[in-house]
């Protein structure tokens, strides 16, 4: 994969440093860290997003996530390892960053109203916005996630 920008961040100082002050709002809002990472990860899924994916999986699993539960995240709807809260949040994930699919569909709300209060569904509308705009920036122009060393062949 070739980068199509050096560094496109730099490139709009002033729209990166408006998407970094609406993450920071996060931080202080009552969803969970892990609950938001698992939606950040499985938008980034969706979308195709390998440096979102990376960070977001690094970043989860800093903070207590389980190896199973992220390899699980692509099949959510077939696993058991995932509270109704978090199924209500991967739901409304997967409608929203397809809206022009989905159009939203009412059982997907229904299934956020059941398990977030009305501030707690504009957040993670939100959050949901946000990582889809950071995809967009990362996958358009071809950004690169880190890269590990290779492992010796056993």
């Amino acid at each position: 994969m070739t980068p199509r920008l050096r560094n496109p961040h730099k490139l709009a100082p002033e729209g990166i440093q408006a998407m970094l002050a609406l993450e920071a709002s996060f931080k202080a809002g009552p969803l969970e860290h892990r609950l938001m990472e698992l939606v950040k990860m499985r938008a980034s899924q969706i979308n195709g997003c390998a440096f979102c994916i990376h960070m977001h999986a690094t970043d989860a699993r800093r903070h207590g996530e389980t190896e199973m539960r992220l390899y699980m995240l692509s099949a959510w709807r077939e696993s058991s390892l995932y509270s109704p809260r978090e199924r209500a949040a991967l739901a409304w994930t997967e409608a929203l960053t397809r809206v022009a699919e989905t159009g939203a569909p009412d059982a997907d709300y229904a299934l956020l109203a059941a398990e977030f209060s009305e501030a707690e569904q504009v957040r993670l509308t939100l959050l949901i916005g946000a990582i889809n705009v950071w995809n967009r920036l990362q996958v358009g122009f071809r950004v690169p996630h880190p890269a590990e060393a290779p492992r010796d062949a056993a």
